[in-house]
């Protein structure tokens, strides 16, 4: 294959003016040509997904598609990118051949100390391929947490809540907590006054719930209806109502802080107290006798 292009590429130049026989031109004219064919794929590549993100509804499957898309594009890109200087530096009249021989000798003298580097390949590889992290997924990993922008076979990219961003080496990665897999929860820890009846406090949940699923323009983010688990436990200033929302991912907490925001108002409107830390004293009267004792 590298003569026939090189045969039809000679043929080519062979046409041109004698300006275009500069070694230079040639070099310059073929860094264009192989950053356009980079384009080309890429652009071929984008549309070739983007037709089948069109067919689907699943945004599961989707993100997984994006992911992979991404790894596609960044393999053909390391490809064309090697086989580039290849073709350039045998158009330039350097052989290539001991360069190969040199970088292969080198390929197993750096083999044995480049075990953190076969460690991000594989761990990356296994992350991919079983789904474990996708594009737009919001995690915590290595410490970090935020949403996926980036995963190829050597890191993941993190955007975090601040903007910062986090780049974590696929072989530091132990353990994946994914917040956005399939659907996702939010968790009410509701700390009400122990003089409340827990019965009417649940009730008024039920009631804020079936309104907010009626009314809220977020309605269509929720998944199952509240689940409230009950009591969960005593506080020093409050007893501790559990509940939680299903939604679909990544939509929990801007689902959450609406639920939050209904709640209050409505606790407000029927007076139902949210405890802040208090400390109650028990005063004790004495009443102490003095008896003088006869000597």
């Amino acid at each position: 294959m590298f003569e026939f292009i090189e045969h039809h590429h000679n043929l080519i130049f062979n046409t041109l003016p004698a300006f275009f026989h500069n070694k230079w031109v040639i070099m310059c004219i073929n860094l264009i040509f192989f950053y356009l064919l980079i384009k080309l794929c890429n652009f071929i590549i984008d549309k070739f997904a983007a037709k089948i993100i069109e067919k689907r509804d699943d945004f599961e499957y989707k993100k997984q598609l994006i992911t992979l898309k991404s790894i596609v594009k960044s393999i053909v890109d390391t490809i064309i990118g090697i086989f580039a200087i290849m073709f350039i530096l045998n158009a330039l009249g350097i052989d290539i051949r001991p360069i190969l021989t040199a970088a292969g000798v080198l390929g197993v003298a750096v083999g044995f100390g480049a075990k953190r580097f076969f460690e991000d390949i594989i761990t990356g590889l296994s992350l991919i391929l079983e789904g474990q992290i996708r594009v737009g997924d919001y995690i915590e990993v290595s410490g970090h947490e935020g949403v996926v922008e980036k995963i190829d076979i050597k890191l993941i990219k993190l955007r975090d809540l601040k903007g910062r961003v986090h780049y974590i080496r696929n072989g530091m990665v132990d353990t994946v907590v994914n917040y956005t897999r399939e659907f996702s929860y939010y968790v009410f820890d509701l700390g009400v006054s122990y003089n409340e009846d827990i019965e009417k406090v649940i009730n008024v949940l039920k009631e804020i719930d079936e309104n907010f699923r009626k009314h809220s323009e977020l309605s269509r983010y929720i998944i199952e209806p509240l689940e409230i688990l009950g009591l969960d436990k005593f506080d020093d200033s409050a007893v501790i109502v559990k509940a939680r929302v299903k939604t679909t991912p990544i939509k929990q907490w801007e689902v959450g802080r609406a639920y939050n925001k209904a709640i209050k108002k409505r606790f407000d409107e029927l007076g139902i107290e949210f405890p802040f830390p208090q400390t109650t004293v028990h005063l004790l009267n004495e009443t102490t006798q003095y008896t003088d004792k006869a000597n």
